[in-house]
Protein backbone atom coordinates (compact mmCIF):
# COMPACT_ATOMS: atom_id res chain seq x y z
CA UNK A 1 0.00 0.00 0.00
CA UNK A 2 1.17 3.51 -0.71
CA UNK A 3 2.60 4.90 2.52
CA UNK A 4 0.79 8.23 2.17
CA UNK A 5 -2.57 6.43 1.89
CA UNK A 6 -1.81 4.36 4.96
CA UNK A 7 -0.77 7.51 6.83
CA UNK A 8 -4.11 9.06 5.86
CA UNK A 9 -5.91 6.02 7.25
CA UNK A 10 -3.99 6.39 10.52
CA UNK A 11 -4.93 10.07 10.71
CA UNK A 12 -8.57 9.08 10.28
CA UNK A 13 -8.27 6.38 12.95
CA UNK A 14 -6.67 8.81 15.38
CA UNK A 15 -9.62 11.14 14.78
CA UNK A 16 -12.03 8.28 15.50
CA UNK A 17 -13.25 7.93 11.92
CA UNK A 18 -12.78 4.19 11.52
CA UNK A 19 -15.38 4.00 8.74
CA UNK A 20 -13.37 6.20 6.35
CA UNK A 21 -10.11 4.53 7.42
CA UNK A 22 -11.69 1.18 6.57
CA UNK A 23 -12.30 2.30 2.99
CA UNK A 24 -8.58 2.95 2.61
CA UNK A 25 -7.10 -0.09 4.34
CA UNK A 26 -9.35 -2.57 2.57
CA UNK A 27 -7.74 -1.53 -0.73
CA UNK A 28 -4.69 -3.69 0.02
CA UNK A 29 -5.37 -6.96 1.78
CA UNK A 30 -1.85 -8.33 1.25
CA UNK A 31 0.31 -5.63 2.81
CA UNK A 32 1.06 -6.50 6.47
CA UNK A 33 0.94 -2.86 7.59
CA UNK A 34 -2.41 -2.31 5.89
CA UNK A 35 -3.65 -5.52 7.52
CA UNK A 36 -2.49 -4.21 10.90
CA UNK A 37 -4.40 -0.97 10.30
CA UNK A 38 -7.39 -3.06 9.20
CA UNK A 39 -7.21 -4.93 12.52
CA UNK A 40 -7.22 -1.63 14.42
CA UNK A 41 -10.27 -0.53 12.41
CA UNK A 42 -12.19 -3.60 13.53
CA UNK A 43 -11.12 -3.19 17.16
CA UNK A 44 -12.40 0.37 17.10
CA UNK A 45 -15.61 -0.91 15.53
CA UNK A 46 -15.96 -3.45 18.33
CA UNK A 47 -15.64 -6.48 16.05
CA UNK A 48 -13.01 -8.49 17.94
CA UNK A 49 -13.43 -11.63 15.83
CA UNK A 50 -12.74 -9.76 12.59
CA UNK A 51 -9.89 -7.87 14.24
CA UNK A 52 -8.30 -11.20 15.14
CA UNK A 53 -8.47 -12.27 11.49
CA UNK A 54 -6.64 -9.12 10.38
CA UNK A 55 -4.01 -9.42 13.12
CA UNK A 56 -3.27 -12.91 11.82
CA UNK A 57 -3.06 -11.54 8.25
CA UNK A 58 -0.65 -8.88 9.57
CA UNK A 59 1.37 -11.62 11.31
CA UNK A 60 0.88 -9.89 14.67
CA UNK A 61 -0.55 -11.01 17.98
CA UNK A 62 -3.74 -9.27 19.01
CA UNK A 63 -2.87 -7.13 22.06
CA UNK A 64 -4.77 -7.96 25.22
CA UNK A 65 -5.47 -4.35 26.22
CA UNK A 66 -6.80 -3.22 22.84
CA UNK A 67 -5.73 0.42 23.20
CA UNK A 68 -6.14 1.71 19.63
CA UNK A 69 -4.24 4.96 20.21
CA UNK A 70 -1.15 3.03 21.35
CA UNK A 71 -1.40 0.78 18.33
CA UNK A 72 -1.85 3.74 15.98
CA UNK A 73 1.32 5.25 17.47
CA UNK A 74 3.21 1.97 17.01
CA UNK A 75 2.04 1.68 13.42
CA UNK A 76 3.10 5.29 12.77
CA UNK A 77 6.58 4.36 14.08
CA UNK A 78 6.70 1.37 11.75
CA UNK A 79 5.78 3.62 8.81
CA UNK A 80 8.42 6.17 9.79
CA UNK A 81 11.08 3.45 9.65
CA UNK A 82 10.11 2.77 6.03
CA UNK A 83 10.51 6.36 4.91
Amino acid sequence: MELDRLQRALDLLAAGDWQQAHLIVQEDEDDPLACWAHAIVHRMEGDEWNAGYWYRRARRAMPADGNPMEEIAALREALARLR
